[in-house]
């Protein structure tokens, strides 16, 4: 075991925990909305990955590392059997981690993705935010203006701006290491190793105008995680708990029962 900090969260509500993990370059804010609906009936804890959020920054970054974060993390605060939902980049921590520690997890839910190798695929996205200098791009209309250069998708852009925050009087930073996330970028698109297996219920929720489980995905899926299902959830891309919170709500909660 490392002997890092404990990573940060949030906690809300009573109850059965329940762990929500973001995506890349998100962080716990992004479901904080969502994250007080379920806290009427669990103990949600909206977690920060490392080199995320107000986590730590560690220039090492891979999901066996992510898992070993997370492990620590329930130790810490004594959980005892959890159930997990990841977005993305946090759906591959959580699924490496519930064939990791399957004690540890009672019910997984794993948002717009597959256990399957995904390629790097955020160059523009690392090439706009390594743009920005501070010290020109002093103000966030000012770096907005910079990152539309290379990153024409407003929604995206306001999603990225989110880590942008004062770190002391005049000086703007990134949330995220994104040193780091650059250096590691092709550790986030890995595959679930293979022949790991997860027997417990486990829910796969899909965007309707996402790419990132199709049925090509589906035979994989089933081999990891014999005992789950697929719900596409409407009117919604690969952020389908922003774009359509009532639905995402409804089948979590329908799947939790």
């Amino acid at each position: 075991m490392s002997n890092n900090p404990i990573l940060h969260s949030t906690i809300k509500g009573e109850g059965k925990p329940l762990l929500i993990l973001h995506g890349y370059f998100g962080m716990s804010d992004n479901w904080k909305t969502i994250g007080n609906q379920f806290a009427e009936d669990y103990q949600v804890h909206l977690i920060d990955q490392r080199n995320h959020g107000r986590s730590f920054h560690e220039d090492e970054f891979n999901y066996e590392v992510l898992v070993e974060d997370l492990h620590a993390y329930i130790q810490h605060y004594q959980l005892e059997s959890v159930h997990i939902i990841g977005h993305s980049m946090g759906g591959k921590t959580a699924m490496l981690f519930a064939v990791t520690y399957p004690d540890l997890v009672d019910k997984l839910i794993v948002v717009d993705i597959s256990p399957r190798m995904y390629q790097p695929h955020h160059n523009a996205i690392l090439a706009g935010l390594n743009s920005i200098d501070f010290s020109v791009e002093n103000t966030r209309t000012l770096v907005d203006k910079k990152l539309s250069a290379l990153i024409p998708d407003f929604g995206v852009r306001q999603f990225l701006l989110k880590n942008v925050y004062w770190k002391e009087k005049g000086q703007l930073a990134f949330r995220f290491n994104l040193e780091s996330l650059t250096d590691n970028n092709p550790a986030v698109g890995e595959a679930l190793p293979s022949f790991t297996v997860f027997e417990k219920e486990t829910l796969f929720l899909k965007g309707s105008k996402s790419d990132y489980i199709t049925q090509d995905e589906e035979p994989i899926i089933e081999a990891h995680f014999p005992n789950s299902k697929i719900i596409e959830i409407k009117n919604a891309g690969h952020w389908l708990h922003a774009e359509n919170p009532k639905d995402f709500y409804t089948e979590v909660s329908e799947f939790l029962k």
